[in-house]
Parts: structure tokens; sequence; C-alpha cells
């Protein structure tokens, strides 16, 4: 089983988006058995709070159900108890390498560079309200991912 964790500041729009698509294509691909996801924050602001509404309605709309997840913070531990590490910006990166004290394993990392976008970062919906957006950087991301682990898989 392979353990993806996705990071962002507040955890309640970019990673859980991440974490439920994430979910989803794997159940529409049938390694659901094969993949589990989680998703947290850096920040502890958003801590117990749900996914935010519009990230849920835009999940909703593409078809992506949406569980009864509350924002959580990374812990130090979370870096043994997971394969990858997923950050959406350079700052998650920044945080998440604070919080860990580094990255001896190599397993943190940006999603989009699993899209052939190296360095780039998620759309922050937070900020710029286009959850939209986000959902394309997102999808692009996790697909690019789904491709790099099971390569053999051909919808990924």
């Amino acid at each position: 089983m392979i353990r993806i964790l996705f990071v962002c500041h507040g955890n309640i729009c970019r990673s859980p988006m991440a974490e439920y698509v994430l979910i989803a294509l794997a159940q529409r691909r049938g390694i659901s058995d094969m993949l589990s996801a989680d998703s947290c924050a850096t920040s502890r602001e958003e801590i117990g709070n749900p996914v935010y509404p519009p990230a849920r309605r835009t999940l909703m709309r593409h078809g992506i159900p949406c569980g009864e997840h509350r924002a959580r913070q990374m812990t130090k531990a979370d870096y043994g108890a997971f394969d990858c590490i997923l950050c959406m910006d350079r700052s998650n990166v920044r945080n998440v390498l604070k919080i860990t004290g580094g990255d001896p394993d190599r397993k943190i990392g940006m999603l989009l560079d699993h899209a052939g976008r190296i360095g780039e970062e998620v759309s922050d919906p937070w900020y710029t309200g286009d959850f939209e957006a986000a959902w394309n950087d997102i999808l692009s991301g996790v697909e690019g991912l789904l491709s790099q682990l099971f390569p053999q898989d051909k919808q990924a």
C-alpha cells in the first residue's frame, strides 16, 4: 500500500480536494486497495474545521464525494507514516521541512511536479476565489501521480 499525504496551509481547500480526488480516481480505476490518502495543514488556524464549502461544491460538481474531513496540522510522526508527502506550494514545502526536521528519504515534493509542471504551485482559491483553477491544477497533479505510480494502468 502506497500512503500519500497532501499538504496545504489550512487543510480546508487544496489538500483535502487532492485527497478526495486521489481516492475517487483510485476507486474508479480499481486500484484503491493499493493506495491510501490523507491531508493536513502546516498551520493551526483551521484545525477541526471541515472542507471549505466552495471547495466541497467544486468537488461535487465534478462527481467527487467529500467525506467528513476535519482539518489537522501535520506532525513530525507523519513523515514516517507516509511514503509520499505532496505540497501545494513552496511555502508548504518550507513549513513541512521545519515540522519534519528535514527530508532524508526524499519523500517531500510538490504536487504539480508529477504533472510535469516542475516548481509550479497549485492555485490557492482561498486568495483567488477561483476553485475551478485549483481543481484543474489538482486533477492534473493527481492524474500525473497515478500515471507515475501505476504506468501499467491504461486509465492513469
